[in-house]
């Protein structure tokens, strides 16, 4: 029998502890899990990111670390990890993050946000439709994409970009030469893209130059993917109308932050695309199983890419 570790927050332990092993009875992987155990005896190690391991080097039967994450950002430069690491893809972080991301975009198009006082505000200012409205996506990978036929399907002005070229029923560019491109007129920005240090601090002082003034950007890929102080000074002078941040680069978020209190920033949990406990569980159940067969294991993670 497999003995596979759950490594991870205890509040996330409280949310797979049952629908896990009954994934892994789906899947017939005869595995027992657990919190603790000689790291010489464990087979396999689902992981989140926690205080108690660190140090992969005692886990010397491990035949792959899990993750339960789509970013392993917080893992992949760990040198003591020398087993094989997935990240999570999971049909249900991709809905998530699509019902996420359209939500945003369309309170944003739609001019919501602007009569949600309680004051008086008859103002008859329609906004423009869809097919009028330039909305840029950073990052083409499969959440990007899920986001990108959603947006299309209202007919949104689509553009995209990426690091390497990519084929899409819209337009796109990649490569630094091809950001400023992208972004040239964007009415809304939406960061989905992994933090690597080829994207950090993409959106920076100049990069927020080329979106159209007053655009709005969302980002519930990374927080390092955006200069803090620049997009703070872009927000102050205009530049930047609003911006929609999920995730930061100290999280949670510390109490005193400039965005908790500013008016043109919308602070949203770390909630945009979460992993939910049943879909997630198929996955991990499956790549036990493919392992224990000798196959391919399912988003395998480029070490060399970060993720």
């Amino acid at each position: 029998m497999l003995t596979i570790l759950f490594s991870a927050p205890d509040a996330l332990w409280n949310q797979y502890e049952e629908v896990l092993p009954a994934a892994l009875s789906a899947k017939r992987v005869d595995g027992t899990l657990v919190r603790d155990a000689d790291p010489a005896a464990v087979d396999y190690i689902v992981y989140a990111p926690n205080d108690r391991l660190h140090d992969f080097t005692p886990f010397t039967k491990a035949r792959a670390v899990l993750s339960l994450f789509a970013g392993v950002d917080r893992i992949v430069g760990n040198t003591t990890l020398t087993q094989p690491l997935t990240r999570l893809v999971d049909p249900g972080l991709a809905e998530g993050m699509v019902e996420w991301v359209t939500g945003q975009v369309l309170m944003h198009h739609l001019h919501l946000d602007r009569n949600l006082g309680a004051a008086p505000h008859w103002v008859q200012n329609a906004p423009p439709l869809a097919r009028d409205r330039r909305v840029t996506l950073l990052g083409l990978g499969e959440l990007g994409m899920a986001c990108a036929d959603m947006l299309r399907a209202l007919h949104f002005d689509l553009r995209g970009w990426s690091r390497s070229a990519k084929d899409a029923p819209f337009p796109t560019s990649h490569g630094t030469d091809g950001l400023k491109q992208a972004l040239d007129g964007a009415e809304i920005v939406i960061t989905l893209l992994p933090d690597t240090p080829d994207t950090r601090n993409i959106l920076n002082a100049e990069s927020l130059r080329w979106p159209a003034r007053g655009a709005v950007v969302i980002n519930p890929g990374r927080g390092p993917l955006i200069d803090d102080e620049a997009l703070l000074a872009a927000l102050a002078d205009g530049r930047i109308g609003h911006a929609v941040l999920d995730v930061f680069r100290v999280e949670p978020l510390p109490a005193d932050h400039p965005y908790w209190a500013h008016p043109r920033v919308t602070v949203s949990p770390h909630i945009a695309a979460v992993s939910r406990p049943t879909s997630a569980s198929l996955v991990v159940a499956e790549n036990i199983r493919r392992s224990e067969a000798s196959e391919p294991l399912l988003f395998l993670v480029d070490r060399s890419r970060g993720y």
